[in-house]
């Protein structure tokens, strides 16, 4: 699907932005406070309006508190893929974002049908992830994961990239890797985030996956699985910013705890949040 020449000149905009952005210094990330495990979101409501202030256009939270605060509200991607959750959980996820209006119910593939099911007619989208959580199938496979979680109801794709291909320096491979689901996803009107798995990256390989992301036209780049060694960090999402530019979507994902985490990756320049706390953030705000 891409020439020796298309690929070469990609390898040469990559090697070229990592020079650059590598000597580039982050923004310095907001303030923490002193909230632990997620008590920020009950305990810190002056802040949430410096979250949306500060650029974030959606965040993620997963089963349980009620949120208060429609605007807010509209930001989440209400998470939950582990993989012991039951139908009744999937229910409650979606009753919790049709009735609090979430952006989207982000559950595994095998969950697409039903939270298509029940939230049909509302206003919140379904997401999925495809290659999850380890990125190492092969592109065919991702791009048919892909059509099925569509046909299914699935209108934003997170996938996995191929790991293992990116730190062999295949980069042939990773662009096919994340242009098959791309192509799967736009021709069925749905979106992609590319998981990178930056904790398991050095700087100059998160670059070239940021770079290689861009050019096969996916819609944001992605942190974590919330399944891998680390977490969303500061530093990673300052860099992926640098690197992609500030018209493409950033989710900052894993180990997202409290309010002040979510400020600290959204001065990073994140423009979502994958984080457990997410609903809990809104219940701080307050209606």
């Amino acid at each position: 699907m891409y020439d020796q020449a298309t690929v070469e000149a990609i390898i040469e905009e990559i090697t070229r932005e990592a020079l650059l952005r590598l000597q580039q210094k982050p923004k310095q990330p907001a303030p923490n406070c002193n909230c632990q495990g997620g008590t920020c979101v009950r305990d810190c409501a002056d802040k949430v309006d410096q979250v949306v202030q500060a650029g974030a256009n959606r965040v993620t939270a997963t089963l349980g508190a009620r949120p208060q605060n429609n605007a807010i509200a509209g930001m989440i991607d209400h998470t939950l893929l582990k993989a012991d959750a039951s139908q009744d959980q999937i229910a409650q996820l979606c009753y919790e974002a049709r009735t609090h209006h979430f952006a989207s119910v982000c559950v595994n593939p095998a969950h697409v049908k039903l939270a298509a099911s029940l939230l049909k007619d509302s206003d919140v989208d379904v997401c999925t992830v495809v290659g999850f959580p380890l990125g190492a199938t092969p592109p065919t496979v991702k791009a048919f994961e892909t059509q099925q979680a569509i046909r299914d109801g699935a209108t934003e794709i997170d996938m996995v990239i191929n790991i293992g291909a990116l730190k062999s320096e295949d980069y042939t491979a990773v662009y096919e890797d994340v242009g098959s689901v791309v192509r799967a996803a736009h021709a069925g009107n749905a979106i992609v985030k590319v998981i990178i798995e930056a904790a398991l990256l050095n700087d100059e390989e998160k670059v070239v996956a940021c770079q290689l992301s861009k050019a096969a036209s996916a819609d944001y780049v992605k942190t974590s699985t919330g399944f891998g060694p680390g977490g969303a960090t500061a530093g990673d999402v300052a860099l992926m910013r640098r690197v992609v530019g500030p018209q493409m979507g950033i989710k900052a994902a894993g180990g997202v705890k409290s309010l002040s985490d979510a400020q600290t990756m959204i001065a990073a320049g994140a423009t979502r949040i994958g984080a457990s706390a997410g609903v809990r953030i809104l219940r701080e705000a307050g209606a």
